[in-house]
């Protein structure tokens, strides 16, 4: 098993939350690429072969901010069947990081083509243009912005938006960044090579479980599967307030 993990950008992970309808046809362009590739790299179709996966999707980071990205459990191969009816599993080679940058790329063009044919997502006049002049669609850039006249339309869209950009929301500071002591980087993912980066996806394939290694894919299901907040780092201050400890970077 393969856990491939894509983070999507903010306005994304706005829309994510606002219309979950949207997302999980999203989410299936997403199993529809990563299953293809699969498949291709054995020499086979989805006729011949057949690969499958489990996701989860979290909607939250270790800052406690709303950050939707989906955990995806990918069988590492295929299932073939034989001439006599058997079934043969077929192991892929692990991903290189210019493959994974590349499946980014066709992830952020099949996404954003899909968002402007539901027309909810614009791009500047620019950014349709390539060089020669000519018009493109597809891919989200970093000017592409969501369409619509619902943004930010209610106490619940606000409080979405405050928590994506982590700004404060509801007390007289209202707007402002939140105030941090020291800015580390996020370190509790145990994310390694390969990954790929393009227009604010990120996508990485990086961690597996060998058939063998029950134990590793045991602790693989369970990070995957946590909760948004740990009893454990809640706590109150002398003064009342609730004090959540953010999980600190191992040298």
């Amino acid at each position: 098993m393969r856990q491939w993990v894509l983070s999507v950008p903010f306005p994304l992970r706005y829309l994510f939350a606002n219309r979950p309808e949207i997302m999980g046809q999203v989410l299936g362009i997403v199993y529809h690429t990563l299953a293809t590739h699969l498949l291709k790299k054995v020499g086979f179709s989805c006729k011949t072969a057949q690969t499958g996966a489990v996701t989860l999707i979290q909607r939250f980071g270790s800052a406690l901010n709303l950050n939707i990205h989906f955990h995806m459990l990918f069988l590492d191969g295929v299932y073939v069947e034989r001439s006599d009816g058997s079934v043969r599993f077929r192991r892929v080679k692990v991903p290189k990081s210019a493959k994974v940058t590349h499946l980014t790329h066709t992830l952020a063009h099949r996404i954003g083509r899909f968002l402007e044919r539901q027309g909810l997502l614009e791009r500047d006049a620019d950014d349709c243009m390539d060089a020669g002049g000519r018009a493109t669609h597809g891919a989200v850039a970093e000017n592409s912005y969501l369409a619509g006249d619902d943004v930010e339309a209610g106490p619940m869209d606000q409080l979405l938006g405050h928590s994506i950009t982590y700004r404060i929301a509801v007390d007289p500071r209202q707007g402002r960044k939140v105030f941090t002591l020291q800015m580390l980087p996020p370190c509790d993912e145990p994310f390694v090579d390969p990954v790929g980066k393009v227009a604010g996806f990120s996508l990485h394939a990086g961690v597996a479980a060998k058939a063998h290694e029950r134990k590793k894919l045991e602790r693989l299901c369970c990070y995957i599967s946590r909760p948004a907040i740990s009893e454990k780092r809640l706590s109150l201050t002398p003064n009342g307030n609730v004090r959540y400890l953010l999980p600190a970077c191992r040298p």
